[in-house]
């Protein structure tokens, strides 16, 4: 009688083929990663990926979200000062290009198409409620803010991970916070 084989479904293929696209993703680095490689280490058909991402930087986002537990949105910092909770997400951004990569982070933002869109509200979403938090507590006068002003220090660390092309320091988040966001909002 031959062995039954189980279909993979679910949450639980979605694990595997996330898993597999992060080890593609590190063997073969970025430019070289392809549905194809993917599938392959998966054991699967590159159909069963495009049914989930409809490209290879909606993979690898998805991937580098599962590998961390979520997006930035999902794990907004409450640390109780609007100054430490806007570090907090800058940290998780710096944290996140150092673990996937310059040549990573170049590739995604260069193929991100219409999810581009989608990480941007995500952060503008993050921001809004960190400022929200910061009002309840008496730190700002109001979260009206322009939302240029909202996003600028997400803003200013993509521009230092794109533009400079090395990985962010405490002190440059720092900065980003201290002698630009908060007098910003702070209305100083």
């Amino acid at each position: 009688m031959p062995a039954e084989t189980t279909r993979r479904r679910g949450a639980a293929l979605e694990a595997e083929l996330l898993d597999a696209a992060w080890a593609e993703l590190q063997a073969v680095g970025y430019p070289k990663l392809t549905m194809e490689g993917v599938a392959a280490r998966a054991r699967t058909g590159k159909q069963v990926l495009y049914r989930r991402w409809g490209n290879r930087a909606e993979m690898v986002i998805a991937a580098l979200r599962h590998r961390q537990g979520g997006s930035v949105a999902d794990r907004v910092p409450d640390t109780g000062s609007l100054r430490e909770d806007v570090l907090a997400v800058l940290r998780m951004m710096a944290e996140r290009q150092r673990d996937i990569g310059q040549d990573v982070v170049h590739g995604v933002l260069a193929e991100i198409g219409e999810q581009r869109v989608e990480v941007f509200d995500i952060m503008r979403d993050v921001m809004t409620t960190l400022l929200e938090r910061a009002v309840d507590r008496g730190e700002i006068p109001t979260a009206d803010i322009s939302p240029r002003i909202m996003t600028l220090p997400t803003d200013l660390v993509r521009n230092e991970i794109v533009m400079r092309s090395e990985p962010m320091t405490e002190a440059t988040l720092v900065e980003i916070v201290d002698e630009v966001f908060l007098p910003l909002v702070r209305g100083k």
